[in-house]
């Protein structure tokens, strides 16, 4: 027997729960004591995003939607401007993907990576699509101060895979107001991102926020599996580490990136690296309440365990 679960939450539904668990209604707003389905199939929103593009200020591959959350409606809207959430589609380009990025960024968070709110929610025809509060806009709906790497290094959306994890090391050691600490999460980042397969994420998927006058890294966001998303990758990180983009080793991500390169102390070093493998048995129980397909589940977990196999984990 199939259990149904809070796509926002993973846990399983009470008898009068019929899609989302009050406390993932809760998690986007107290005042929500139900969620209307999206109001466009799968297919509507990505004409939808394919419209409104020139007006999104974040790009990407993924088909997306600015949206507003309307409480007292109990129902997300689709925006052009000051929208507090994106949306992604399913695409057939790229199966599962919504359910692909919302485990993916479960597991970043279970690792003690900063994440948004996100969750998956329903379409019209009861297909799933992704959710993320974007953490470059207040309640008000002004924007905070946000750069992405491509940005501060010159790079642009044509050239975001040319530089290197140690051009990425040096943005945090040459913009962040306390360096050290973010370079700790930034070795913990890099390590969920090799874990999880996740060979494209390039310069635009670091990013700065500045906020009271002090500057660090952004909570993560396009985490996924693209290994599997993708079916054919042949590299294991969008961006060089240690000269090369595939067949690493433990040594080149634990004692060249981090404990060289970052200039970590050892005792930082094994705590993240404690914290992480701590964490695999709830990435397997992720994975396993996931929404994703048994098949894309199958392959995912293939992915971790061949990878956690590099760093002996």
């Amino acid at each position: 027997m199939t259990v149904r679960r809070c796509p926002i939450t993973y846990e399983p539904l009470a008898e009068a729960e019929e899609r989302y668990s009050s406390t993932g209604l809760n998690m986007l707003s107290r005042r929500l004591t139900d969620l209307e389905p999206l109001p466009f199939s799968s297919a509507e929103l990505v004409r939808e995003a394919a419209k409104r593009a020139e007006k999104m200020s974040i790009g990407g591959v993924q088909p997306k939607v600015s949206a507003v959350l309307r409480p007292a409606k109990s129902r997300f809207e689709l925006v052009d401007t000051a929208g507090r959430y994106i949306l992604k589609p399913e695409t057939p380009q790229y199966p599962e993907v919504p359910a692909n990025e919302d485990v993916t960024m479960r597991m970043a968070s279970a690792a003690g990576v900063e994440t948004p709110l996100h969750g998956l929610l329903y379409t019209r025809k009861d297909e799933l699509c992704y959710f993320i509060r974007r953490f470059d806009r207040t309640g008000k709906g002004d924007k905070v101060a946000v750069e992405d790497f491509a940005q501060l290094l010159g790079y642009d959306r044509e050239t975001k895979y040319k530089s290197s994890m140690e051009q990425v090391a040096k943005v945090v050691e040459d913009f962040c107001a306390f360096p050290v600490p973010q370079k700790v999460a930034l070795f913990r980042w890099v390590l969920v991102v090799f874990l999880t397969g996740n060979e494209d994420h390039h310069l635009r998927n670091f990013s700065l926020i500045t906020k009271d006058g002090i500057t660090q890294l952004t909570p993560a966001y396009d985490m996924l599996c693209s290994t599997i998303a993708l079916g054919n990758a042949t590299e294991e990180l969008a961006l060089p580490l240690n000269g090369k983009k595939s067949n690493f080793k433990h040594d080149d991500l634990v004692d060249y990136y981090a404990s060289q390169r970052l200039g970590l102390p050892s005792a930082a070093v094994e705590r993240v690296l404690g914290e992480v493998v701590s964490a695999q048995p709830t990435w397997d129980d992720l994975l396993a309440r996931s929404f994703l397909s048994d098949e894309m589940k199958d392959r995912f977990a293939e992915v971790l365990a061949h990878r956690r196999g590099v760093l002996g984990l």
